[in-house]
């Protein structure tokens, strides 16, 4: 679904155009086309590889569609794959596939509602920037796409608090575990989305540059900059996360050693009971006791005593 297609000449929009006039305004190459699509069909993709010679491998994997993140060059072109993340009860990954060359920009949204609308009021209100050419649109895109990983990353900081207040009570401890490993998994998400893309940015910001990218360098070390703290911080998320799981498996072991202590002591206490009762319950005639009329009552106040002394002991010892 075609979302806006407009043409461009020194920062200002000229005209909002038709897929079947790019040609036309691809000619004029002072200027450049900005096409946003969402959900395309196989024959608006071809269309558009048609109206801008797109390379076929590019094309191939925005067809295919779950690629890793990544920006790769293909002659005086660019081709960049950013995974679009929203938090609501989960992180749904959807998947924004750029291509640019100095006179167009054409952005592909796929598995995702987040509007990009917002970057093109942005880039149109900075005429002195978008005159920069596509270049800037690009570092504008990719840079929507990184600012909206950030609440992302704190609702997981949030919801790493929330576990770590309860790790010590021991009512919540299995399910604080698993709310650790479905924590785990939505950091991994974030951790795949972050790293590859923070590669392929480090290469628009120094080194060999590639010519559209050249006048917004600084722009695009802003980016790796965001990028590497929001890499920083998933690795402490997972740190953390791991020191969390481990706590909370020493807490299960010590609950049950405890657990453990507590049926020994029950055990040693009716065991002396067991062992005395076992004991004067032979009825050998020549047992002392059993011609003694206090005898019982002797009997059970030996064994409630050795039982009470029992416990008294390991009361004292911490194992009752």
């Amino acid at each position: 679904m075609l979302i806006n297609c407009a043409s461009y000449l020194n920062g200002k929009k000229i005209a909002d155009i038709e897929i079947e006039h790019i040609s036309d305004y691809l000619a004029n190459k002072d200027s450049f086309v900005w096409v946003a699509l969402l959900d395309p069909t196989v024959n608006e993709i071809m269309k558009m590889k048609e109206e801008f010679d797109l390379h076929p491998l590019a094309v191939e994997d925005a067809l295919t569609g779950h690629q890793r993140p990544k920006i790769e060059e293909y002659g005086n072109s660019l081709f960049a794959v950013i995974q679009v993340l929203k938090y609501d009860d989960d992180i749904s990954v959807g998947e924004l596939d750029i291509f640019a060359a100095s006179d167009y920009v054409l952005s592909v949204r796929n598995r995702s509602d987040v509007t990009f609308l917002g970057v093109r009021e942005r880039c149109e209100q900075e005429p002195q920037l978008l005159s920069q050419g596509s270049g800037f649109v690009l570092y504008a895109l990719i840079d929507a796409v990184v600012d909206r990983y950030f609440p992302i990353v704190e609702r997981l900081e949030l919801e790493l608090e929330n576990i770590e207040e309860t790790l010590f009570d021991g009512r919540y401890t299995k399910s604080n575990i698993e709310r650790l490993f479905a924590l785990k998994r939505k950091v991994m998400v974030v951790k795949h989305a972050v790293s590859p893309l923070m590669e392929a940015v480090g290469k628009l910001s120094s080194g060999r540059v590639p010519p559209i990218c050249a006048n917004s360098t600084e722009y695009f070390r802003d980016i790796l900059d965001h990028l590497t703290r929001i890499n920083s911080v998933i690795e402490s998320i997972r740190d953390a996360i791991g020191t969390a799981i481990q706590v909370s498996l020493s807490a299960i072991a010590l609950e049950q050693n405890n657990i453990q202590k507590r049926l020994a002591s029950w055990a040693a206490i009716f065991g002396v009971a067991t062992a005395f009762a076992g004991i004067w319950g032979m009825n050998f005639e020549q047992m002392p006791e059993l011609k003694w009329d206090l005898g019982y009552p002797a009997a059970v106040v030996i064994i409630v005593s050795a039982c009470s002394f029992l416990y008294w002991r390991f009361k004292r010892s911490g194992w009752l």
